[in-house]
């Protein structure tokens, strides 16, 4: 296992990855290699209340056998009133140095891509590499899809292990709640709610947690800077689905060619993640105006790809 950035994200999930003891060794790299060191070493110094497990400073010659790859190097988070989507200039050129290192040690690696913008870096890293592209997705709206799911057992009082929903498309501003797949102690969000009646007005919760969901990045940078204690076990979530084969459907951000009806672009719909990476996506069947914000991301998402075609 290989961890490109050795900045909170990389460090927050090779610690969570490291008391899971889910791979025998934990290789970080970084351009900053005092970083680095300092972060191997403080790791190392609670080596004894983790699992077995090998945990040391590596360099691109690693990737030659890593079986998976996950890219959180990248500029800094973005700064309060700045979009995902502002990251871009800065981080292509850091993703494409990445991936071009990769390449070049022959690997055979699912590459995991955390950095934002991450549905364009992860479409980026795809086309650069012409590798199939199930062996390269994003980390997507996996995160937003628990905070969605908290957001739910809060209001609705449901323990958040019987909360089943998904928010898919761009991990970013045009995100959507896909209601239709939101599922509470095995029942449809629509029938839970009339059993429920926790709310007096369902429609205008739904919007509030909604838009909650979409602006909790904003308000965690606003108050603390940066954005990383989640995202790192929600890293050990996706590589746990890779590492043990397990089949798991995660909304991972992927490169679609015709499904719902898009192409030419990557963005978060229900995945089967195994070792092999993306096994196959789900078409899953979605309400129209479902539909119609899948597309509206895809359009957004595409607009700024489309600038680095030019």
């Amino acid at each position: 296992m290989v961890i490109v950035g050795a900045g909170a994200v990389g460090s927050t999930f090779a610690y969570a990855l490291a008391q899971h003891g889910l791979s025998d060794e934990i290789v970080i790299t970084d351009m900053n290699r005092e970083l680095v060191k300092g972060q191997v070493l403080d790791l190392t110094h609670g080596m004894p209340f983790f699992p077995s497990v090998k945990i040391r400073e590596g360099s691109s010659s690693d990737f030659a056998d890593a079986n998976v790859v996950v890219i959180t190097a990248g500029a800094k988070m973005q700064t309060s009133g700045e979009s995902r989507l502002d990251l871009l200039q800065k981080n292509k050129a850091i993703i494409d140095s990445i991936v071009d290192e990769i390449v070049s040690q022959h690997s055979q690696a699912v590459i995991v891509v955390v950095s934002n913008p991450v549905d364009v870096l992860t479409y980026i890293a795809h086309r650069r590499t012409g590798w199939p592209r199930g062996r390269i997705f994003g980390s997507g709206t996996v995160l937003d899809s628990a905070r969605f799911r908290y957001l739910l057992s809060e209001r609705c009082g449901i323990d958040v292990h019987n909360v089943h929903a998904y928010i898919l498309g761009e991990h970013g501003d045009s995100e959507f709640a896909a209601w239709s797949m939101t599922h509470l102690a095995g029942m449809a969000i629509d029938e839970y709610c009339q059993i429920c009646r926790i709310c007096s007005n369902a429609d205008a919760e739904r919007q509030a947690i909604e838009e909650s969901v979409r602006s909790s990045a904003y308000h965690i940078i606003d108050y603390k800077g940066a954005t990383y204690f989640a995202v790192g076990l929600v890293l050990v979530r996706i590589v746990s689905a890779i590492l043990r084969n397990e089949k798991s459907v995660l909304t991972v951000s992927t490169v679609l060619e015709g499904e719902y009806g898009l192409s030419d672009v990557s963005l978060s719909v229900p995945c089967i993640i195994t070792q092999r990476g993306v096994e196959r996506i789900f078409e899953a069947n979605l309400s129209s105006e479902e539909l119609k914000a899948l597309s509206r991301s895809a359009t957004i998402l595409r607009e700024i790809i489309a600038t680095l075609k030019q």
